[in-house]
């Protein structure tokens, strides 16, 4: 699905933005870490973990994060990756579902009716998240990224941006040829910053995605998987 055109909602959020106004940085400081070098096609889950650290005096509410996957190939596809995350409230992890943006990365937002996660001021919440692959995923290399968003009734606010996590895929058969029909990797080159956009330009500049249109696509799954008006808005 194609990344949406950033606009403003006109009416007010029912759930308190925890980011201060004409905030410099991102009020959630986000790490993925520990998870494996290596996934086997077909193989079992490797898990890794997500960090959300609150830097503000302010209680984050309805926090989910948006995990983007961009293959060196342009060949995963959607129904590949099998990817859960864990609430810490229940044994069973909810899944996560995939979409493909017209660029060929793929975006799934932790939301299967979840109501998303609290952060309190000062503190960190881990996510514990599981991810394996499908038995026809090719010989690849992904990087994994995380975009956060605070979902409000109608709209929502990009606050948080991980690092990158690279990992290997094997073949399920290493002996069988490989085949894809793969389309051509676009330019990471980052767009343009806005005038007083800078520190979110350079907390993208950090990772190798990099690209402001992943947080696009990544806000318009959440908007799909919960059926509102989400629009990602960059403080300024």
């Amino acid at each position: 699905m194609a990344a949406t055109t950033p606009t403003h909602a006109t009416t007010t959020p029912t759930t308190p933005t925890c980011a201060a106004p004409n905030a410099r940085t991102f009020p959630l400081t986000t790490r993925i870490h520990d998870g494996p070098d290596t996934y086997t096609a077909g193989g079992g889950y490797g898990t890794w973990y997500l960090d959300l650290t609150n830097t503000t005096a302010r209680r984050c509410t309805e926090i989910h994060p948006v995990v983007v996957l961009v293959d060196q190939r342009r060949a995963l596809k959607p129904s590949q990756p099998k990817l859960d995350f864990y609430d810490g409230t229940r044994t069973r992890p909810h899944p996560v579902h995939f979409d493909r943006t017209d660029e060929a990365e793929l975006v799934g937002a932790f939301d299967d009716g979840f109501p998303g996660f609290t952060v309190d001021p000062g503190k960190t919440l881990t996510v514990k998240v599981r991810l394996a692959l499908a038995p026809d995923a090719v010989a690849n290399e992904i990087t994994a990224d995380a975009a956060v968003v605070q979902r409000h009734a109608d709209d929502g606010d990009w606050i948080g941006q991980s690092n990158d996590y690279r990992f290997d895929v094997e073949p399920a058969d290493p002996t069988a040829p490989v085949t894809s029909t793969a389309t051509p990797a676009p330019s990471t080159a980052p767009s343009p910053a806005a005038e007083g956009d800078l520190s979110f330009t350079d907390e993208l500049a950090r990772t190798g995605i990099g690209t402001e249109h992943l947080v696009l696509a990544a806000t318009s799954v959440l908007l799909v998987t919960t059926g509102a008006l989400l629009v990602a808005r960059r403080r300024r």
